[in-house]
């Protein structure tokens, strides 16, 4: 009888860590996948970036696909009256480049190239050259 017990209980703990076993080699296969699909293009989220006077922020996401640097970002400020800016500084073939958006209220803006190696933001309000936040390097 403590025999037959004895068997039931261990088929029943192999059962049991068989089935617990199962989920987590699955899981395990799942993430390599994903991690090998996302070595690819690797994706830089970046953000709440704010103005000096945290009237205006900007976020978003940088990545590198087919040697081509990619940003999509989004700004906020209250809408009506001064406008919100976010500045790049873009180290492009050997040599640094700057440009600037403009946004009131909300928006939603994207640029790209190739042959960049770093890529910096900040965030101004109520002027090109008024507010300004600190600088991230976001590439």
């Amino acid at each position: 009888m403590r025999k037959t017990l004895a068997i039931a209980a261990l088929a029943g703990s192999m059962a049991v860590t068989g089935l617990a076993v199962a989920p987590a080699a699955q899981a395990a296969t799942q993430t390599s996948t994903t991690a090998s699909t996302a070595s690819t293009a690797t994706i830089v989220k970046w953000g709440k970036f704010f103005s000096g006077d945290h009237k205006a922020y900007t976020f978003g996401k940088t990545w590198k696909s087919h040697g081509k640097v990619f940003t999509k970002w989004y700004g906020v400020d209250k809408f009506g009256g001064k406008k919100g800016w976010v500045w790049f500084e873009v180290y492009k073939n050997g040599s640094w480049h700057k440009f600037n958006h403009a946004w009131d209220g909300k928006k939603v803006g994207s640029w790209s190239g190739h042959g960049i190696g770093k890529v910096y933001t900040y965030t101004c309000w109520a002027g090109k050259f008024d507010n300004c936040g600190k600088k991230y390097r976001i590439y």
